[in-house]
């Protein structure tokens, strides 16, 4: 009997597929997104020097004080915002988005218009 492989690793092939062609520079860098099923998390990186100059998920309490849920389409806005607020802050003002593999639905896509709404460019 064959095994299926499990939704994870379709995943992680995808976000390596992904990986080959996306990549963070000083200027634009990456936006990465893990999600799980109760929580999501995002961060800023910059490919080139290897470091994380954002991050933000729905683990911290300045999130889990405004929603109900953290894993939530809701969560994933308020992180969103979160991250760009932050990325503001330190001057970035354009990104590339990884997706991490993810479908661009849901929670994913509610986190990418919480990055648009605090003014990132993507």
């Amino acid at each position: 009997m064959l095994k299926k492989p499990s939704k994870n690793s379709l995943r992680k092939k995808r976000h390596m597929r992904m990986r080959n062609k996306i990549s963070g520079t000083a200027e634009r860098p990456r936006v990465n997104v893990y999600r799980s099923s109760k929580h999501i998390y995002a961060q800023v990186i910059d490919d080139t020097q290897g470091v994380t100059l954002v991050s933000a998920s729905s683990l911290e309490e300045a999130v889990k004080g405004q929603v109900k849920s953290t894993g939530s389409k809701e969560a994933a806005a308020v992180v969103g915002k979160l991250v760009g607020e932050r990325a503001k802050d330190q001057g970035i003002e354009s990104v590339t988005f990884d997706r991490g593999g993810y479908i661009y639905h849901g929670r994913v896509q509610s986190l990418a218009d919480g990055l648009r709404e605090a003014g990132l460019k993507f």
